[in-house]
């Protein structure tokens, strides 16, 4: 419960975890913030069910032997070896995600270590898939740039006025865990923007003449993005 001097009337927030915020007036009593909440119990037992479904369940990984990792929705297990390969980073050797001893003993080390893998291969995987897309949507191909967004999947960003520069599309590294068609939605809406800012009919109607299935890859993104592996390690 939070208490507030500017606040003149009961206010309930369901918080991302799911848990529950009461906001109360000073001088309110509990009998009345009691009432408040009973008189909103659907409203809360509805939206706690959508916090529920949509609650991040990102695992947490350790840098050992047979840790799991997923690249465009296969599969690779992590190999900590020092033989030939293995590098300064982190590389693809045999199906497998191979890092050195070193970057394993230092879990920092090693996560940007796989960070840095991801916004590699993720940078060149869609160098590849960028132009066909744009020329589909009728765009300008934007400059590309994949890297951490935080808690979004992608984000565009127009040319200034009066300049001959391209825009810059930029994709979060976690998204190159998903399946490709997934990450096509991504970069697809994304170049939608490139024609409509923001989130208008018109630019839901151009994203559905290049993707007639965006909504049901929308869904997906929802669902598969919420158990994605975020960076955090053990």
């Amino acid at each position: 419960m939070r208490t507030s001097t500017r606040r003149k009337r009961f206010a309930l927030t369901v918080e991302t975890d799911a848990t529950l915020t009461l906001h109360t007036p000073v001088g309110r009593s509990t009998a009345e913030a009691e009432q408040f909440v009973r008189a909103h119990r659907d409203w809360l037992l509805t939206k706690r069910r959508e916090r529920e479904r949509t609650r991040p369940l990102s695992p947490v990984k350790q840098l050992a032997d047979g840790e799991v990792f997923r690249y465009l929705g296969r599969t690779y297990r992590l190999a900590v070896s020092g033989e030939e390969g293995a590098g300064g980073g982190v590389r693809v050797v045999a199906g497998r995600l191979v890092m050195g001893p070193d970057l394993a003993a230092e879990p920092e080390a090693g996560r940007a270590a796989l960070v840095d893998w991801y916004c590699r291969a993720g940078r060149n995987w869609t160098g590849h898939r960028l132009q066909p897309w744009a020329a589909r949507m009728g765009v300008t191909e934007p400059e590309l740039d994949v890297r951490d967004l935080g808690d979004r999947w992608g984000s565009y960003r127009p040319p200034l006025a009066g300049t001959s520069a391209k825009g810059l599309m930029s994709l979060g590294w976690p998204l190159f865990q998903l399946p490709m068609h997934l990450i096509d939605y991504v970069i697809a809406h994304e170049l939608a923007h490139v024609k409509v800012p923001g989130h208008r009919e018109d630019f839901w109607r151009l994203l559905r003449i290049a993707l007639p299935e965006y909504e049901e890859r929308r869904a997906d993104l929802d669902e598969l993005g919420r158990r994605l592996w975020m960076g955090d390690i053990r």
